[in-house]
């Protein structure tokens, strides 16, 4: 078990926005959240991350407990998160943007960047524009590269459809589905778009007012009712 997450409780100041939620991602799984808007997913992925501390519970990553651990630590373990909307550094060129992904870093850019432009063929041919110049897409391949180039051992990914025209969304959700099936990363994801993130998911998790409702594999998830019928619009 790569990711566990016991009974964990989130607020902001004295409104509980997560309470006691337990789950947890296999070595090599691609995992989904989903969820209305408001439901907590972005404020789980954000503790997960160590970007947002936590009232109570556990976090365990590869055997050790990191629930107290500062971001720059988890991310020295290996963790990586692709924020909602992109949030890349707009007046960098693309290039400057993957040169933060492993700034301070042992890591080399240049022995990645052969495999991060294989998957993002118009990342190399916008290499010298600047990040702000790029489309929502462009911006988002982007952002995933970013976390990809100092190989994360667990990607987590925020809204990745966020924003993005349906053609474009499907693209990146295809670009997930390959570094989940052919590479082997392991990928946490949180996302509105249930449909579609199930799709490529091994398994799933419904998060509902801060609460895990519904769990099981993603087929599974697809086929019941109360899925189809609250986020799948059948």
């Amino acid at each position: 078990m790569l990711l566990e997450v016991r009974d964990l409780s989130i607020s902001y100041g004295d409104i509980e926005a997560v309470h006691g939620i337990s789950f947890h991602v296999e070595k090599g799984e691609l995992v989904s959240i989903i969820g209305a808007n408001g439901a907590g997913k972005t404020t789980t992925l954000r503790a997960l991350m160590g970007l947002q501390n936590v009232r109570s519970g556990k976090i365990v990553f590869d055997g050790t407990d990191i629930t107290a651990m500062p971001a720059h630590k988890r991310a020295d373990l290996g963790i990586r998160i692709v924020p909602e909307r992109a949030r890349c550094f707009p007046q960098l060129t693309v290039y400057e943007n993957l040169r933060m992904g492993v700034y301070g870093r042992s890591s080399s850019l240049k022995g990645e960047l052969a495999s991060i432009y294989e998957l993002f063929p118009i990342l190399r041919e916008r290499s010298d524009q600047y990040a702000n110049t790029l489309s929502g897409g462009e911006q988002q391949q982007l952002a995933i590269a970013r976390a990809l180039v100092s190989s994360p051992r667990l990607l987590l990914v925020d809204e990745v459809s966020m924003g993005l025209m349906p053609k474009l969304a499907i693209q990146v959700f295809e670009v997930l589905r390959s570094l989940n099936k052919d590479k082997g990363l392991t990928i946490l994801l949180v996302e509105q778009n249930a449909l579609s993130s199930l799709k490529i998911s091994d398994r799933g998790y419904v998060l509902e007012t801060g609460n895990i409702e519904i769990e099981g594999p993603s087929s599974d998830l697809i086929n019941d009712d109360r899925v189809r019928e609250a986020y799948l619009g059948s």
